[in-house]
């Protein structure tokens, strides 16, 4: 056992190079693993030097079919993983790329989701109307990636108060957390206010509060936990 979760394996390591569609480039190790809780087919991203860190910082990920790939712009989970993956790899640390798309719901239910959005709804009553929790993600598979990593302790790259309690319950110490910058853009804004002034995410603090003006991206700040 290690920590509070069972122990998980590292299954192999692959070199892959990455390439955004702004043309930013590097190289990831992809590591999968085994004896995961969930049994999801997560990935572990190994960007830059982690060993060379002292601190790592980590990024949960939460898998976006809409956003990562095809580059919606109703949630801000695209920049989010670009961004993360270019200031992760500076410092030397890790991207765990988590299958739980909707917030754990699944693909076709956050479609669901969506359209009843569209109908009023904001992005947790529509999960609830589903007959879903407002966020049913668990990250026991998430502390089992870091601890078979040996990421300890890490610092955490999120706005995700949830993150860094449920990490630390299973026995990862978050050193030091920084929130991500402010991908806002004009179909995006109510639901980060939703995310911010429901879910508790430390987004307000960028600037938020700007939603009901002129929208406006707030570039990432210094790191700041590898240093």
């Amino acid at each position: 056992m290690t920590g509070a979760v069972r122990a998980a394996a590292i299954r192999r390591r692959i070199r892959i190079p990455l390439r955004f569609a702004d043309d930013y480039s590097t190289t990831a190790t992809v590591v999968s693993f085994t004896g995961l809780t969930d049994a999801q087919q997560h990935v572990a991203l190994e960007l830059g030097r982690p060993t060379a860190a002292g601190l790592p910082p980590v990024r949960l990920h939460s898998e976006c079919l809409t956003g990562d790939v095809f580059g919606s712009q109703r949630c801000d989970c695209g920049p989010q993983l670009r961004e993360a993956v270019e200031r992760i790899t500076k410092h030397g640390g890790y991207v765990l790329y988590l299958r739980q798309e909707g917030r754990g719901i699944g693909l076709y239910d956050k479609l669901d989701a969506y359209a009843l959005q569209d109908r009023g709804l904001d992005t947790y009553d529509a999960n609830l109307a589903l007959g879903h929790r407002a966020d049913e993600r668990d990250y026991t598979s998430a502390a089992q990636m870091l601890h078979a990593l040996g990421a300890n302790r890490i610092g955490l790259l999120s706005n995700n108060p949830d993150k860094s309690a449920q990490l630390a319950r299973l026995g990862i110490t978050i050193a030091r957390q920084v929130p991500t910058a402010l991908h806002l853009t004009g179909a995006n804004a109510a639901y980060l206010a939703t995310k911010a002034q429901r879910g508790g995410h430390d987004l307000l603090s960028l600037g938020l509060e700007r939603a009901a003006g002129p929208h406006r991206h707030a570039g990432p700040a210094h790191l700041g936990i590898a240093d």
